[in-house]
């Protein structure tokens, strides 16, 4: 191996940092996909020109690819910081263009 990088031996995965890491990536990756995929159902359903029933059956079929994607950003991520805040990213995202969606179909008054 290179001078920079070494293996992680047996004795590093046992320590608390090493299980914290897994348990933040785990946190953004099970918590965090939910938020952003009900968001992104939510703002979908909002958005979509068909009668209710049928535009949150499609928002919904839609946003479980978001959770994949949330997965494995999680876990490709080079902290795990990295990992949670991309998923709070993307839920304040999308959480701000709900509340724009609202406030614009709503119209003035």
């Amino acid at each position: 191996m290179g001078e920079g990088k070494r293996a992680i031996g047996k004795r590093e995965r046992r320590g608390w940092r090493y299980r914290a890491n897994v348990g933040m990536r785990i946190l953004a990756a099970t918590l965090g996909a939910y938020l952003v995929a009900s968001l992104a159902a939510t703002g979908l359903a909002m958005l979509m020109p068909t009668d209710r029933t049928q535009a949150v059956l499609t928002a919904t079929m839609a946003a479980f690819l978001f959770v994949p994607a949330i997965t494995i950003w999680a876990f490709l991520a080079r902290r795990p910081q990295d990992a949670l805040g991309g998923t709070a990213l993307a839920a304040g995202t999308l959480a701000a263009l709900i509340w724009v969606a609202r406030l614009w179909l709503e119209g003035p008054g």
